[in-house]
């Protein structure tokens, strides 16, 4: 059952009163996509009534998701080309959501935390590259690509997502910069890591040694290149099949967790622990415009507790420390929750609401003086 077919009326009442008062949001900078058709991983954005339609054609696996506009914590604007062709997005920050964007740590989060972008995986990705060649319609050429000068990503560089974060001000970082100077993680307390699937052997090795690693997008690390700067090029070493078709991940690394690439619904998102690392088990591109609930997580101490402190919660619902803890995944202090909200906490532990449902209704009885 849905969200609205449980609880009691005064539930329903708080969760309606909250679905009004929620404002949409919006940020500002423009991504590119990149040119011609040559990537695997593609999104059209279509402008409807009221939703945008995202067509994901990510390596053969075609999805539609629609996105309701009222939902998305930023403006997300489609640009189109004479064709028809989306060739650009547009993302700004909806003036009316300063608070919104100051509890997601617009302004007051730690600087020590930085995200990489994945350069060489948008070389990867582009005209007259690897994925040409793995079509077959060019020779072992199109294994050497430049690196680009410019972030002019799409959905297979995770340009959404990069976009979003660099929106909330986190400082970045390109896989070049690793590549160069490996060191350079060690100044920062928590890295995350987006769809850089396509890397170095020395930026490998800087980013599974650091302590705090975040991979916020599934299928990173994935398959070895070498760099030229003399010439400005990565070429294809191991890999994606290459130099046989035996080979998957370059590096025979034991933590990928390629198989949640082609979730890009993310209905069902959750961070988990691999090892030492922070994991999301699906594709969030597209989740990421709509859940301050997982831009929230990148900031706190262990992202995969949510479900933990919910859980520890509706055991001990009266000792003020669980109850604290779990107050504050989403950023409410106070030491008293009513006890009916038991009853959305179990639906959240059954998968029967979203996160974000259930964070919208922390947020009201927060507003509104109700959680004391």
């Amino acid at each position: 059952m849905g969200l609205y077919g449980h609880g009691s009326e005064l539930s329903v009442f708080l969760f309606l009163m909250m679905i009004f008062l929620l404002v949409p949001s919006v940020i500002h900078a423009q991504t590119y996509n990149d040119s011609g058709d040559a990537s695997s991983s593609t999104a059209d954005l279509q402008a409807q009534q009221g939703y945008l339609d995202v067509v994901s054609n990510s390596e053969g696996y075609m999805q539609t998701l629609h996105i309701p506009s009222d939902q998305m914590i930023f403006n997300v604007k489609p640009i189109y080309d004479n064709q028809g062709k989306e060739i650009s997005l547009s993302l700004s920050l909806k003036p009316d959501l300063g608070n919104l964007y100051q509890q997601i740590g617009l302004e007051n989060k730690s600087k020590d935390i930085v995200f990489i972008y994945p350069s060489f995986t948008q070389a990867a990705y582009g005209d007259h590259g690897f994925y040409n060649y793995y079509r077959k319609q060019c020779d072992t050429s199109c294994l050497t690509v430049p690196i680009p000068d410019k972030v002019n990503g799409a959905q297979s560089s995770s340009i959404v997502g990069a976009w979003a974060l660099k929106l909330l001000d986190y400082p970045y970082i390109k896989d070049q910069d690793i590549d160069k100077n490996p060191d350079i993680l060690k100044q920062y307390k928590r890295v995350i890591v987006l769809h850089n699937e396509y890397v170095t052997k020395k930026e490998f090795d800087a980013i599974t040694s650091h302590p705090n690693v975040i991979f916020l997008y599934p299928n990173a690390l994935y398959a070895e290149v070498a760099t030229n700067y003399d010439n400005n090029t990565i070429t294809l070493v191991r890999g994606h099949g290459y130099p046989n078709t035996s080979i998957k991940n370059g590096f025979g690394w034991k933590d990928d967790n390629s198989k949640y690439e082609y979730d890009v619904a993310c209905s069902d998102w959750n961070f988990y622990h691999k090892d030492n690392y922070t994991m999301l088990n699906c594709y969030p591109e597209y989740k990421i415009l709509t859940s301050t609930v997982m831009l929230e997580l990148l900031q706190k101490s262990d992202p995969t507790t949510l479900l933990d402190d919910v859980a520890n919660w509706l055991i001990y619902p009266q000792d003020v420390k669980v109850t604290e803890n779990l107050l504050d995944d989403f950023d409410v202090s106070g030491t008293s929750i009513p006890t009916w909200v038991q009853e959305p906490a179990l639906w959240l532990s059954n998968k029967e609401i979203t996160k974000q449902e259930f964070s919208n209704m922390i947020q009201y009885l927060s507003e509104n003086k109700i959680i004391k």
